[in-house]
Parts: C-alpha cells; sequence; structure tokens
C-alpha cells in the first residue's frame, strides 16, 4: 500500500491551499507529505539559456516556501517538495501520483449551480488518476462542521454501489470521528412529468420508500466493517449531482465515483454526476476511481 499523500503546487491561492489540506489529511493518516511542480520544460530547459534559469529558481523557491510553511505549522509532520518534468505536467502528476495513497490539488471558481470551481486540467487530473484525488477550493481549508458536528458525504448509485468509493468514504469518515452521509438522487417515473401533475403523496412516499430500501440494501455489510462510524441514509428527489452538492454544503469531504475506462475510450471520463459535483461544490471533493 502507497505510504505517502501526493499534493501537486502551483503558487496560485488554490494550490497552497491545497498544500495546508494534504497536510492535516496527511497527519491525520500518519503519512508523509510530498509536495511537487510539474514543469513541462525541464527536459528541454537549454533551449532557452536565460528565461528557464530564472523560472526554475522562481520555481524552487516556491516549492521551499511552501515546504517551510507546513512545516511551520506541523513539525512533525514528514514533508519533503520536488520540482518534476519529463513531459505535459498532466501526464507527469498522474504518473507521480500512481504510487500515492491520495492525489490533493487546487480548484478554483465561483462556487454553487452559478459558476465553476475547476479547471480544465484538474478535470483531466481527476478523469485519469488511478488513486483517490482530491480537489479544494481556495479559503474552503477550514474544517466545514454541520449542525450535527462533522460530516463527510458520499453518492450512492444503489443499482451499482462502488465497494471502492464506499470503502473509502467509510475509512475517511472513521478517520474525522465524522458521520457518514449516503445519498442517492432520484427522479420520479417520467410519465408524471409528461402528464404535468404532482403525484399523490402516497404514492411519492411509496416511492420513497423503495429508494430508501435501495439504498439500505447498497449499505449493507459496510457498518459491520466501520461499526464506528454513524451513517445517515439521505435520498432525495432530484439529479445524483444536484442531491450530492446540496447535501454537502456543510460537509467536512464530499466522495463522488469514477469509472475505471480503457485508456482509448473517448469522450467524457468522469461520468455527468462527478463532472457536475466537481464544478459545483463548495467543499474539497475526492473523486475514487472503481471498476
Amino acid at each position: 500500500m502507497a505510504d505517502y499523500l501526493l499534493a501537486a503546487i502551483d503558487g496560485s491561492a488554490q494550490s497552497i491551499a491545497a498544500a495546508r489540506w494534504a497536510a492535516d489529511e496527511a497527519d491525520r493518516h500518519g503519512l508523509p507529505l510530498h509536495l511537487v511542480h510539474a514543469q513541462a520544460w525541464l527536459d528541454d530547459i537549454h533551449t532557452d539559456p536565460g528565461q528557464p534559469a530564472d523560472v526554475r529558481a522562481l520555481t524552487t523557491r516556491m516549492l521551499s516556501d511552501a515546504e517551510q510553511a507546513i512545516r511551520t505549522t506541523r513539525p512533525n509532520l514528514a514533508v519533503r517538495a520536488e520540482l518534476i518534468g519529463g513531459g505535459e505536467p498532466v501526464d507527469v502528476l498522474v504518473d507521480a501520483a500512481a504510487d500515492a495513497r491520495m492525489l490533493v490539488l487546487g480548484s478554483r471558481g465561483l462556487g454553487g449551480f452559478g459558476g465553476l470551481v475547476v479547471g480544465s486540467i484538474g478535470l483531466v487530473i481527476a478523469a485519469r488518476s488511478e488513486v483517490p484525488t482530491v480537489l479544494v477550493r481556495s479559503g474552503e481549508t477550514e474544517r466545514r462542521t454541520g449542525p450535527d458536528g462533522p460530516e463527510v458525504v458520499v453518492g450512492v448509485d444503489t443499482r451499482e454501489p462502488a465497494a471502492d468509493v464506499l470503502d473509502f468514504a467509510f475509512r475517511e469518515a472513521a478517520r474525522r470521528g465524522a458521520v457518514l452521509r449516503a445519498v442517492h438522487g432520484w427522479t420520479p417515473p417520467p410519465v408524471w412529468g409528461y402528464a404535468g401533475w404532482v403525484p399523490p403523496q402516497p404514492e411519492t412516499e411509496q416511492f420513497r420508500a423503495i429508494e430508501d430500501e435501495l439504498l439500505t440494501l447498497a449499505l449493507t455489510g459496510w457498518q459491520d466493517k466501520y461499526p464506528e462510524v454513524t451513517v445517515v441514509r439521505d435520498t432525495r428527489i432530484g439529479s445524483g449531482a444536484a442531491a450530492l452538492v446540496d447535501a454537502g454544503a456543510d460537509a467536512d469531504l464530499l466522495v463522488v465515483g469514477r469509472r475505471r475506462r480503457p485508456h482509448h475510450h473517448p469522450g467524457m471520463r468522469l461520468g455527468p454526476v462527478a463532472h457536475a459535483v466537481l464544478h459545483h461544490a463548495q467543499p474539497p471533493v475526492a473523486v475514487v476511481p472503481h471498476d
């Protein structure tokens, strides 16, 4: 099993926030933290003998400053920083994270459904990384505590529950002493919308009971494996992404799954729910690959 956490930084406020979050997480896991900056020009540094050397010096100083800042706040945490290259930054970071327990990146934007919180590079890395990848917004590194204490929120596909996603969410909730809120969004039969009428309350409750039972079945066995974790089942009418963003507004961590696909598979790799959650969620979002 991997024995360190990896955080990618580029000097932006978002990446520094991600590094701080990663330091807290590494301390919680009892693992070292590895800070990296991926620079595409490292393999061709002599093509311009002036500018690359200046950029390299600035980058090295940025990494050193980030490392020192973390050592100051967490003197007992093992931290090292490294400038890495060898190709395009996305490829370099995906390869560098292959042996890590977790990859942490910064994200940016306005938040809510009125804006976007993650850039294209973050989306590509989250779609390709073979380890859980967490995206952290600038300003969102403080512990987010709901009215009933810390929560980890996980999206559950009740028809095809992903063991890797649930195991990650339960472990993170256990480490935080947090409640795990398992969220499932569901939509009423399409014929109701076609008919243009609101279904009677008894019928709505009947469908809600069915969806709640499916969620219970999807979570079967996990409470026995993690008896210290309190689980809240949360079924909501609406899309899975909207349900997760709403339920996770005050979460300590929001967890979504991303199906592994062959490298030659065309089109979107994240899936619609993970893609939408990454764009609109406020708290840190962990994208967990699964089969």
